[in-house]
This record gives C-alpha cells, structure tokens and sequence, in this order.
C-alpha cells in the first residue's frame, strides 16, 4: 500500500510541476471529446423526434366537397378503401368535415381570431400511416392520378429525410474533429510526459541507480497521462450534460420537437467517453515514455544520468 501511494504521490507531483501544460492537454482532451460527444447527443435528439414523426401519420390528402366539381357522392369512402388496401399501407383513416373543425379549434385554441371562420371551408381528408417512411413517394405518386377527388397532398417523408441528412452531416463533422483533436490531445500528453520525465531526469537516475525497475519508474508517468485524460472526459461529459439539460428545460415550450434524452444514455455514454478519455492519456504516456527509461541493450549496469536516459 505504501508503494501505490508513493506512485499516487509522484504523479500528483509532476501534475503540479507542468501544470501549464498539463492545463493544455486536458483542455485538449476536454474539446476533442465535448464535440463528439455532443455530435452523439445531437444525434440521438434527431433519432427521437425522426422515430416520433415516423410512428405518426405520413401522407395527408385534402379532398374536395362531395357534389361539387365532378365529385361523385361517396367517392371519400370509395378513395380510403382503396388506399387500405396499398402495401405501402399501415393504416388509413378519414377526417371529415366536422372533425376537421374540431381539430382545427384545438390546435388554435389560444388565437381566437383564427377561430372566426365559416367551418365549411375546412376540407375533408385522407390520413395515411406507412409501413415504411421511405416509400411517401410511391404514393404520392398514386395519390397524384386522383387529381379531381384530391385537392392537395401533404407528406413528412421530405422533413425527414432532411433530419436524416442533417444527422449524417453533423456526425461526420463532430467525428472528424473530435478525431483530429483526439490524435493533439495524445500528442500534447506524450510531450507533457516526456518535459517531465526532462524535469526528474536526475532523480529518475538514482531510482535506477538503486535498483528501481523501469515498470516502477514509468507508472507514475502513466498515472500523470491518465488524470489528464480522464479530467478532460470528465469536464466534457459535465459540459455536454449540463448543456442538454438546458436544452430539455428550453425544449419544454416547443412543443412539435422534442429535446429530452434519458438519462441512461447520458450514464452508458459517459462511462464510455470516460474510460475512452483514460485510455487516451495512457497511451499519451506510453507514447511519450517510449523513447526513454529503455534498459541498457548489453544488460551493463547503468552508472550515470546521461547512461539512463541516453535519447535526451
């Protein structure tokens, strides 16, 4: 125990000797791991609202009135058979006139001025859920043959796939950079280890002098790596978890999107990013250990400082 205390103790030492730059490497850690973390977090609000508009309904076919126009009597019924019976095809259901005005009064509830209107002029129409949000297109494109039944076609499938994209962009834009600064962030721990490994160069000597392995030299160096990477998961994990908090609280006034992640992914993802964010400053260490503390290559005994860390 009074070993691992000492190696506890020794790498608190070197934080505290570097600690501009050791500020800067867990600064590097921290934004590397704050973009992709937030570029996951984005993507999983995109995946929630895309699953909730899919589950809904997908096509809407405005109909003109019944008796006018050439519009047969019972041609609404007529035209909701036939869409039940597409394989693209869910569900189909019919909204009428009545409902329509009912439905319409909810959703302008607080604006009594829109309210102010003659019922009548709100159409019936065909509402549609698909198997599949992919295949909107094949039946608007049948929906389009009932030009004189159908007086508009609405869809979602555009909206969506426009969320899709806009998921894609923003998670190979926070892959990339989270990527670049990842490989600064390794980089800058292995020269925040090796300026150490500089700074100690004598005592590190007389460690190996007296017999010190150069497993029991190098793990306070790899502790050092450590910390900072997982101070920096941990400051961007805060960060993005705090933010998204925020966001749901904003998000609560919105009504049509919605902005709440649980927090079971924000507990799985974290304990990844942190373990990822330690994992990323243990091989800082051992990048920037890997030029020194080598063993002599004839088995000779090592006499003097400048013998032990020959590279420097």
């Amino acid at each position: 125990m009074s070993r691992f205390a000492f190696l506890i103790r020794e790498a608190l030492i070197n934080l505290r000797r570097n600690l501009l730059v050791v500020l800067g490497a867990v600064l590097a850690v921290f934004i590397s791991l704050a973009l992709a973390f937030g570029a996951l977090v984005v993507n999983q609000l995109l995946r929630i609202n895309t699953l909730a508009w899919q589950d809904g309904v997908h096509v809407i076919a405005f109909l003109n009135d019944e008796g006018s126009d050439g519009v047969a009597t019972g041609s609404h019924d007529a035209l909701l058979a036939e869409v039940q019976g597409w394989s693209e095809v869910a569900n189909a259901f019919k909204v009428d006139k009545a409902q329509a005005w009912v439905e319409y009064q909810e959703l302008f509830a607080d604006r009594p001025d829109y309210l102010d209107i003659d019922p009548s002029v709100l159409p019936a129409s065909v509402r549609i859920e698909l198997n599949n949000i992919d295949l909107y297109r094949d039946v608007q494109f049948r929906l389009a043959d009932q030009s004189q039944l159908i007086k508009r076609v609405v869809t979602f499938g555009e909206q969506i796939e426009q969320l899709s994209s806009l998921s894609t962009v923003l998670n190979l834009l926070g892959l990339g950079l989270a990527f670049v600064l990842g490989v600064s962030a390794v980089i800058l721990i292995a020269n925040t280890i090796r300026m150490a490994i500089y700074a100690r160069r004598d005592e590190v000597a007389i460690m190996k002098l007296v017999g010190a392995s150069n497993w029991f030299v190098r793990i306070p160096f790899i502790l050092e790596g450590m910390i900072e990477g997982l101070v920096g998961a941990g400051l961007a994990v805060t960060t993005v978890w705090v933010a998204s908090r925020n966001l749901r609280t904003l998000g609560e006034t919105i009504e049509i999107i919605s902005f709440s992640i649980s927090d079971r992914f924000f507990v799985t993802w974290g304990i990844l990013f942190l373990v990822f964010g330690a994992a990323a400053g243990v091989l800082g260490s051992v990048l920037g250990l890997s030029r020194y503390l080598r063993d002599d290559e004839g088995g000779r005994p090592v006499t003097s400082a400048r013998r032990v860390l020959e590279p420097l």
